[in-house]
């Protein structure tokens, strides 16, 4: 079952989909000040900064790769998330100011319950998510691929799509896996299960990528062993993401990549979502901008973009406690001489891209492969 998917190389045709199906820019709407109002290009070239990051901003939102509201509104008693008169960070009114277009909300359950725990709470955030956009449907809407979140774009709301999970919520089933992505999910986070841990993949973990693979859920690495995330890039035939990792060469944080893997995420044409996140970035906005720059340099401008980690319990750097410091971020890259083609790319294309890599492997994929009857317990003994 292993090599059924080694005929096509979706890198490249997934590449060549890319140019042919990229969406086009919203038409602007004349009672929408932030657009009516957007300068050209000459004018851009000539602002300030700031004023050509809004302006990209408006034509390029960001598409965010890492949420925790479902845990945050779990715990809090009370919110407000539409008017932002509560304890949240990336309530609505702060995702409408730093322009965020799409979203990842995770759905990631905190070490402490295992096995059927985490499954059942995995579906109780899942059950949460589609209860708040659907309470929320003038700004969010539900998306589960490229296409549907550029839809949700150009309606004007913000794509909500759910993920990653943990892998420990599959609950060592391909069953489980398949559920929960009927249920939406778009992400799974690999690391801290028996079967991608310190020593690489089991053989029932590559056939957890593989089924991935087939249904279009993406792979996600953060925190995997430099083993686990290399054999990974060599299994997949979809992008892989790494949603929330740093430069280890600027900050060695255990979830960073080194130069070499940067690399050769970069050759897979991968994606690192770079996290606004003191422990892992720095403290301010000028060292996560290292960060990029050094994402940018090492894997390829067209493998960086951006994960806010809101609503989670790390500390962000200066003047990014919320989405809404976004346009300072920018502002900052624009000041460095990063091309608005590159910019681009970090806030919204990188991730379409690998969202629409995704798609075109499931589709291509289940044409020569149907669901894989594989357990634990037969492959891994």
């Amino acid at each position: 079952m292993a090599d059924l998917q080694e005929e096509f190389s979706p890198t490249a045709e997934a590449g060549a989909l890319d140019q042919a199906l990229v969406p086009p820019d919203p038409v602007p709407d004349p009672t929408d000040p932030a657009t009516a109002t957007a300068p050209g290009p000459e004018t851009v070239r000539c602002a300030s900064p700031a004023d050509r990051a809004r302006a990209l901003l408006a034509a390029h939102p960001v598409a965010d790769g890492y949420s925790g509201l479902p845990w945050a509104l779990r715990e809090l008693p009370w919110h407000d998330f539409e008017t932002g008169d509560s304890g949240l960070e990336g309530d609505v009114p702060r995702l409408r100011a730093g322009r965020v277009g799409a979203q990842f909300w995770s759905v990631h359950v905190p070490d402490g319950p295992s096995g059927d725990r985490t499954v059942r709470t995995t579906l109780e955030q899942i059950d949460l998510v589609k209860h708040v956009v659907a309470t929320h449907s003038d700004d969010l809407r539900l998306a589960r691929n490229a296409s549907e979140t550029a839809d949700a774009r150009n309606c004007g709301r913000i794509a909500t799509l759910i993920g990653p999970a943990r892998g420990a919520a599959l609950g060592d089933s391909l069953g489980t896996l398949r559920a929960l992505h009927s249920l939406g999910l778009c992400v799974v986070t690999l690391c801290g299960t028996s079967w991608a841990g310190e020593g690489g993949l089991t053989p029932f973990g590559e056939e957890v990528v593989r089924e991935m693979n087939r249904l279009g859920v993406l792979a996600d690495l953060s925190g995997a062993s430099e083993v686990t995330a290399r054999r990974v890039l060599a299994v997949s035939k979809a992008p892989v993401v790494f949603m929330r990792s740093g430069a280890r060469a600027l900050y060695d944080h255990p979830a960073n990549l080194s130069d070499g893997l940067l690399a050769a995420v970069g050759a897979a044409k991968g994606l690192v979502l770079v996290p606004l996140a003191v422990g892992r970035t720095g403290p301010t906005v000028r060292t996560v901008a290292d960060h990029l720059d050094h994402v940018r340099r090492v894997a390829g401008p067209e493998c960086v973009g951006i994960s806010g980690t809101h609503d989670t319990l790390e500390p962000h750097p200066e003047g990014l406690a919320d989405p809404s410091g976004h346009p300072r971020l920018i502002a900052e890259l624009v000041e460095r001489g990063w091309p608005e083609a590159d910019v681009a790319l970090l806030t919204w294309g990188n991730v379409q891209r690998a969202l629409r890599g995704a798609d075109f492997t499931a589709r291509a994929t289940r044409e020569r492969r149907s669901a894989s009857t594989a357990t634990i317990d037969r492959l891994d003994g």
